[in-house]
């Protein structure tokens, strides 16, 4: 079944363009389009999407508190960044929001069908560029994107510490499961056993505190 994709934009041409570049690619369709923050809230609450590709600089409310009311109404629906800004502190914010993914407009056409099929799987869209600048940001506020009880994967099974330095390299689970010589069923039951005990909500913040605590 095709992933169901909510696009977010306040310039029809960006939302135009994402469109047609996605038309005839398997596995995606595109449901909707918004171009504010409230509608896309809106749109989101109708149409229930598996995906929202949403922008940070949007009229009437932005891109990071959108994502934050449609994670806290709908978190079965996973919202990816796509921006104009590779910002330390925007990526930050959206990670912190609920972002399941964050990508730059630089990004090229296959770059970016690849990273939505990436979250579609229920894998990080962020390159290691992106999570290392989320990295630099994270140590200089001096906290992660949540509270932190168990620094420094302090209270994880070796295996979960092996899961997670894979997930900070951006890894995906059946990657991860031929790494480690485990099945695919072995590794999703690591991530949420490993998102339990650092009491984060997505793989993104995983991945952000792996990088961060240098279990990378």
């Amino acid at each position: 079944m095709a992933a169901r994709l909510l696009i977010v934009d306040d310039h029809v041409l960006v939302r135009e363009g994402v469109v047609k570049l996605l038309e005839n690619i398997e596995g995606i369709e595109v449901v909707g389009q918004a171009g504010d923050g409230l509608e896309a809230i809106s749109l989101a609450r109708t149409l229930k999407p598996d995906l929202v590709l949403m922008d940070l600089f949007l009229p009437r409310m932005n891109g990071i508190e959108a994502t934050r009311v449609i994670k806290q109404e709908l978190p079965a629906v996973d919202v990816i960044i796509l921006t104009a800004s590779d910002g330390e502190d925007d990526i930050y914010q959206a990670v912190a929001a609920g972002a399941k993914g964050y990508i730059v407009k630089t990004t090229d056409h296959a770059e970016l069908v690849r990273q939505i099929r990436l979250a579609a799987s229920g894998e990080v869209a962020i390159s290691q560029a992106i999570m290392t600048k989320l990295a630099v940001g994270l140590r200089r506020r001096g906290a992660g994107v949540t509270a932190e009880p168990t620094p420094s994967g302090e209270g994880l099974t070796e295996r979960e510490r092996e899961v997670l330095a894979w997930i900070g390299h951006g890894a995906r689970n059946k990657e991860i499961a031929a790494a480690l010589s485990i099945s695919n069923n072995t590794v999703r039951a690591h991530v949420r056993s490993i998102m339990h005990k650092l009491d984060v909500d997505n793989r993104s913040q995983l991945a952000a505190y792996a990088v961060r605590h240098e279990l990378a």
